[in-house]
Parts: C-alpha cells; structure tokens; sequence
C-alpha cells in the first residue's frame, strides 16, 4: 500500500494474503484502436482489427442492465491480469510479489498499466482473460502520470485493443464503468459517474527539495475503485477508455489494512495517455512540461486576506520559484524559499498562460500537460502588486 496525504494509491503491488488484482477492457473502434507509426511517433488506427461501437444518443436517458451487460461482453477480453515477481528466473520462488491491471492498446502486443503496478519487479507476467499467460517485457515509464508500457509476444489473435476515448468530451454526470479485480475477485464491473474534472495529486515523481511533482487534469469518479482495479481503464457508455484508475481517496481501512473505497477515485485522462503513450513506445521515457514553481491549491478567505489579494482573486498563487528553472529565467517572483512551510505575500499570481484564463494551479497544470511541449515560449499573465503584466517563458523538461 502506498499513502501519501490522505491519498491511497489502488495498490497493485500487494500480498497474496491481499490477492488484489484488476481486469477491464472496452470496445474496439475502428476511429480509436491506438497504434503507433514508428517514424513520426504518432497514433495511427488499425482498421482491420477495428470493431465499431455501439452508438449511444443524447435521447438515451437511461442505462438498462441489456446495455451494460453487453458493453461488458465487449470490454472484458482486452483486460489483463499483471503479476510481478522479485526475483528474476527463479522457479523455486513462484509467490509473486504483486498483482495489478492493465488492458491491450494494439496488436503488437502493447500493455498500458501504472508504473506503480509494476515498479520494483524483476520478472512481469501478463495473463489473459482467455487464459492464455506470458512474461511481458518493460519497454517505457512515465513516473510523472503513473504509465508504464509492457510489451508480449503472442499471436495477434489473442490480442484485443481496446480503443480510447476523449477525455476532453468527458462531462460531470456521465455514467462510467470499471471492470476489474478488486479484491481478486476476477471480473468485477462497477458503475458509478464523472464526479469532477482536472483534480491534482501527487505524482511518484521526487521534485527538486524533497516534494512530489504535481499530476494534473485527473477525472474523480464514485464508481466503485479499490486495490486490484489499479492500471485498468475506466470506460463510457460507449465503450471507449477515457481514463486509467489509478488511486483512490480514504480514510477507511480493512481488517488486513487494505484501503476500502470512499466514492472518491482518481483516473489518468486518456487525452494524457494520447500524447504520453507513443514516446512511451518509441523512447521509453515521456518529458514532461516544467514552470519549475510551487503554487497554492485551494485558499479561504483568511488565505486570501493573508497574502494581500482581492477577495475575488483567481489563478495560481507562486509561493516559490526553483533556483535556475524555467520560471526564474522568465522573471517569476515566489512568496518564498522552496522548502519553507510558512505562508508569505508578494509572490505573483499566474491568472492567464497565452491568454487562456486560469483560476486555479489544477487549470494551469492541465493546460501545460495538454497544450505545451518543452522548449514552447509561452506568455504568462501576471497579477504583481496590484498590476497585471505579460512575462514570455520557455517551457523546461521536468528534472
């Protein structure tokens, strides 16, 4: 288990005592099953492979037990089971050391699963919901979303991908599925709906000073996430992936100390995974756009009075600027030192980057991570004593 701030992330990486595992998968459309053109690094679709989806209408009021059980039919063969093991060619040591989820993207044989799920395993075994198994190979990680790559080698007739949605299309109210292995109990679909867009966590990424690198533009759901549902998709009603579950919020233990789901989970949006996904593949690694600041989430009024801002005052408040990064080069003023806990007036407020309005850091993360790549000038609107000015800045790789 892995609990950082009142976050727990859907631990894959457990016991057998725990026997926690996930499996989901979606429908296959011939617009939306990934795969990768290796000279420009770009997703391409398969046509051959592609199934289309069911249609489903605004008019669609409802959703009857027909049409989940059919979007279920669909999904589950693209969903795998990863198990890790600490020790690599040791077949006197069959206990693995974890299990997780993850779910096929194309007929080459690609996994997407979290880092989390596979991190510290020396061999990956992946197996099928046809019960075909097979090791798996770690091609790429991506420590700032919490995405990893495996890849296997079987027929391509086993292989089922599954297509991937938008999550920018994605509103508050929408039904969602998570088909998986909570608990180990294999197969196991939940239904619940978008209950927020652009949540911030904790990355497993260590920042400069000790902290965590932020995870932007996360959707929040209530259906039903628990340890085993880690690195495998939550679905529309179309059955298309618009995001990989990833950690769950909770105060709420059970007796073997697994977390209990709260209502309140967390997925990786699927428009990240789309532009992370092929550099994954092709370099194994993905640079992430860095500011290099530190800045406040959510204020109250007293938050508010303290650092000397209008009470209706929006945007992302820089308590401190990383020495030589990006925002420093660009004239950036911090309340602060990075690492000093105390809350301190005279750091800018970033309320707009190229003229896009920001109201709060989750805004302005979600911005970079889905319209800015390293090297980018991008210009940085400013609120400074009372005075709005324009700062261009040029987008740095997060170290």
């Amino acid at each position: 288990m892995k609990t950082r701030n009142g976050i727990t992330f859907v631990v894959s990486l457990i016991s057998l005592l725990t026997m926690v595992s996930c499996s989901s998968a979606t429908t296959l459309s011939e617009e939306s099953i990934p795969s990768v053109d290796t000279t420009t690094g770009s997703l391409v679709n398969d046509p051959e492979t592609a199934i289309e989806p069911d249609e489903v209408t605004e008019s669609q009021l409802e959703i009857d037990e027909t049409m989940l059980a059919d979007i279920y039919d669909r999904v589950y063969p693209g969903v795998v089971t990863i198990w890790t093991y600490s020790d690599a060619g040791d077949s006197e040591n069959t206990r693995p050391l974890g299990q997780g989820s993850g779910f096929v993207v194309d007929t080459d044989g690609h996994i997407l699963t979290n880092q989390h799920v596979i991190d510290g395993a020396a061999e990956i075994e992946v197996d099928f919901p046809s019960g075909l198994k097979s090791w798996a190979e770690l091609i790429g990680t991506d420590p700032n979303s919490d995405l990893a790559v495996l890849k296997v080698d079987v027929p391509q007739e086993g292989l089922f991908p599954i297509p991937l949605g938008d999550s920018d299309q994605v509103r508050v109210g929408d039904f969602v599925i998570a088909v998986g292995n909570p608990f180990n109990y294999e197969g196991t679909m939940t239904l619940g709906i978008v209950s927020s867009k652009g949540r911030t966590l904790e990355s497993i990424n260590p920042a400069p000073g000790g902290a965590y690198f932020s995870a932007g533009d996360l959707i929040q759901t209530d259906a039903a996430i628990n340890p085993g549902n880690s690195g495998g998709p939550l679905i529309n009603i179309n059955g298309e992936v618009i995001g990989v579950n990833r950690a769950i919020s909770t105060e709420s233990f059970s007796p073997t100390g697994n977390p209990v789901n709260s209502g309140v989970g967390f997925a990786i949006p699927v428009n990240i995974v789309r532009r992370v996904l092929p550099y994954l593949i092709s370099e194994g690694s993905y640079e992430y756009p860095y500011l290099g600041i530190q800045s406040l989430g959510e204020w109250n009024l007293r938050t508010i009075e303290l650092l000397g801002l209008p009470a209706d005052a929006l945007g992302a408040y820089i308590t401190c600027v990383d020495d030589g990064g990006p925002a420093d080069e660009a004239g950036l003023i911090g309340a602060g030192r990075c690492g000093d806990p105390a809350l301190n007036p005279g750091g800018d407020l970033i309320i707009a980057i190229d003229n896009y309005p920001v109201s709060r850091f989750s805004e302005l993360l979600s911005y970079l991570l889905k319209n800015t790549e390293v090297e980018q000038v991008v210009t940085l609107t400013v609120l400074r004593d009372g005075e709005t000015i324009d700062l261009p800045l040029t987008i740095g790789a997060r170290p």
